[in-house]
């Protein structure tokens, strides 16, 4: 078989603190207490689909000790100790009792099925706890009618030949997933109306039924430490996915009602987003020219033989990767706050690692396979949109979906959903095809698919002219972005003026995230210097102009970018930034400020005294550089230095050519001069 019952190791419950610490109450308000929490127990309805028979049991005990706690309240005595002890234990045993019925409710059923056996013993071990508490309790000595005694010795009697039941209908039921696992990895196609006969008992009767079930059993794969079980959990994932799409409509995004979100539903902070994934960092780490990126896309990028620092386009000096631990604690905090889970690096090693269980691998491909040859087929705008949104949202999830996604042939019959027509008529449509071209981007081999087919590249780039939505526009942004991390496309796209126009176009007017997606996507092209000249043509810097107050650290990267590669014409371009580069160096980032700086340094020395004067001119320019002499990053520090001497030679009336090619780093203390400059 292909899992056996076996390999799943106990099922990891999470109680709540209170569960293990016996309460500090007095007589009474123990007794008071233990009432609630058996009324809050025995209010619970039995579990529907599995394990029925044990929960029902469970909850007619805790409804006979919430009848003896009531009787005993009803009559106050001073207890002794040993009675109070046996109370304190069985407010610990209700507590579990609550915790792991909860914890069933809450869970995946599937995850249940398997652990079947082991949760009914959970609850017998605790019914025998129990057993143990009535037999020292004291009922003779106690004040407590007739037929609560006669209740309370039922219970006792009941608790005390507790055996382990498993149903056998959950047992063959058990028997039949790993039956269809073991199909699936033998790559035979599962029957259709068997698996339909599976589901419908375990209660999955829709697409939204089964997503939840999806993400109980991410939650559960994190819970379990051991390997194997998670690759195990990730078969079952797999089987849930291909059976909520072959069996139900596809979901779409207005139909979805999550239960938990992901960061693909909010607003990422920029700072968060890797620069090359556009997604949320997990591992952040520094490369050598001080940028941050997540540690499996920068990765990937320098194994792919890249040698430069994707946004900035310095040569790395060397390969090391620094890990920027207080960015990590500040995005493990925001996910917190916005109820999105976070792994950590190890946790998606592991994760990457479990994903090559074979029989999820084959309930991937068949999954991609039957969803390809729907979307092929449907004459349904409305069914090619749910087909559509169910690639976009599995291309998401991992490499190896991406790679069998565009292996099936997904990529061209995508490109037929991102025409204008389409997106007049149906721009949800347009929107779910540019993301999913997006989502399929990420893997290196899908770019080369993306770029030699003519259809899909020139879909996309229609969408950044014409997209019918903003979210539409910026997805494309992104594609662009995604698609000129390899060097040679990075030109070839630079030499199509439908996107440099585009791109710079949707960063001057679009919204704050489609500008963001334009203005990552305009500094990577920015790094090919014949593109520099394009973007130059198109307006680039008077869109930087625009947007420096709103996006200062992306538009100061691009200036800098456009400035250092694009000659005389880019510096007289630049020109009217100069005073807004002075305002950035005062009160900017760090970032912000060492591009501000290493900006107006390339302005200076290549447009000639008008510039500098022009920097000269700036209200307490000579504190402001001295500020950033004192407390900026270190290449910050080198190009104030740098600023400093231009202004004194330029205030002397010397040549200031004389210093291209040289950067002297000064300090505060070496030197007590002040620049004179004139009025």
């Amino acid at each position: 078989m292909a899992v056996s019952p076996q390999v799943f190791p106990p099922r990891k419950r999470r109680p709540s603190a209170g569960a293990f610490i016996p309460p500090k109450f007095s007589d009474q308000r123990l007794l008071q207490t233990l009432l609630e929490l058996s009324q809050e127990i025995s209010s619970l309805k039995p579990l529907q689909f599995l394990l029925k028979r044990t929960s029902s049991s469970i909850l007619r005990k805790t409804k006979i000790l919430s009848i003896l706690f009531e009787e005993l309240l009803k009559n106050p005595i001073l207890f002794l100790s040993p009675t109070l002890l046996c109370f304190e234990e069985m407010y610990l045993v209700l507590q579990r009792f609550k915790t792991l019925l909860e914890d069933c409710v809450n869970g995946s059923r599937m995850w249940l099925l398997m652990q079947s056996d082991s949760v009914a013993n959970n609850f017998l071990e605790l019914t025998v706890e129990l057993a143990t508490l009535l037999d020292i309790f004291p009922v003779k000595e106690v004040e407590i009618s007739e037929e609560v005694e006669e209740l309370f010795l039922l219970l006792r009697k009941q608790c005390s030949k507790a055996k382990t039941f498993v149903d056998k209908r959950d047992y063959n039921l058990r028997q039949d997933v790993l039956a269809m696992l073991d199909r699936i990895q033998k790559e035979i196609v599962p029957d259709h109306s068997k698996l339909a006969e599976i589901f419908y008992l375990l209660g999955f009767r829709n697409s939204l039924s089964c997503k939840e079930e999806i993400e109980n059993l991410e939650d559960e794969v994190q819970n379990q430490k051991d390997e194997k079980s998670k690759s195990d959990l990730i078969a079952l994932i797999g089987l849930v996915r291909y059976v909520k799409c072959v069996l139900f409509e596809p979901s779409t995004p207005g139909a979805d009602s999550r239960s938990k979100k992901l960061a693909s539903d909010v607003n990422v902070p920029v700072d968060f987003r890797c620069p090359i994934s556009l997604d949320l960092m997990r591992d952040p780490v520094v490369v050598a020219t001080g940028q941050t990126y997540d540690r499996e896309s920068i990765n990937l990028w320098i194994e792919s033989g890249h040698s430069t620092c994707p946004k900035t386009g310095q040569a790395l000096v060397n390969t090391n990767l620094i890990p920027n631990r207080a960015l990590k604690n500040l995005i493990a905090m925001w996910c917190r706050e916005q109820k999105i889970p976070f792994e950590t690096a190890e946790g998606n090693n592991r994760k990457d690692r479990v994903i090559k269980s074979k029989a999820a691998l084959e309930a991937n491909k068949m999954t991609v396979s039957f969803l390809v040859n729907k979307m092929s087929a449907s004459q349904s705008m409305e069914a090619v949109n749910g087909v559509i949104y169910e690639l976009r949202a599995l291309a998401k999830s991992n490499s190896d979906s991406r790679a069998c996604i565009a292996e099936a042939g997904a990529i061209p019959v995508l490109a037929r959903y991102l025409g204008p027509d389409i997106g007049s008529e149906f721009p949800n449509l347009q929107v779910n095809a540019v993301t999913a071209m997006l989502n399929l981007s990420i893997l290196e081999a899908n770019k080369t698919k993306i770029i030699e087919n003519g259809r899909a590249l020139n879909g996309v780039i229609e969408v950044l002219r014409t997209g019918a939505t903003w979210e539409a526009k910026g997805n494309a942004a992104a594609t662009i972005f995604s698609l000129s991390g390899v060097h040679s496309y990075r030109k070839r796209l630079g030499r199509k003026t439908r996107v440099v126009k585009g791109l710079v176009d949707l960063a001057k007017s679009g919204p704050a995230s489609s500008k963001r997606d334009a203005m990552v996507a305009i500094l990577n092209l920015a790094g090919d210097r014949e593109t520099v000249g394009r973007l130059v043509k198109e307006g680039v810097v008077d869109m930087v102009n625009e947007v420096i107050n709103e996006m200062p650290e992306e538009a100061a990267a691009v200036l800098e970018m456009v400035v250092k590669r694009g000659g005389i014409v880019a510096v007289a371009a630049a020109y009217n930034a100069i005073k807004k580069l002075g305002v950035l160096m005062r009160e900017g980032s760090d970032i912000v400020r060492e591009s501000a700086a290493a900006t107006l340094v390339t302005i200076c020395r290549k447009g000639g005294a008008d510039t500098i004067a022009e920097l000269a001119s700036i209200m307490g320019i000579e504190r402001i550089i001295w500020e950033l002499l004192a407390s900026g990053t270190m290449r910050a520090r080198r190009k104030a230095s740098t600023l400093l001497r231009i202004l004194r030679r330029w205030a002397a009336g010397l040549d200031v050519e004389f210093f291209y090619g040289h950067s002297t780093v000064a300090t505060v203390s070496s030197a007590s001069s002040t620049v004179v400059l004139p009025a």
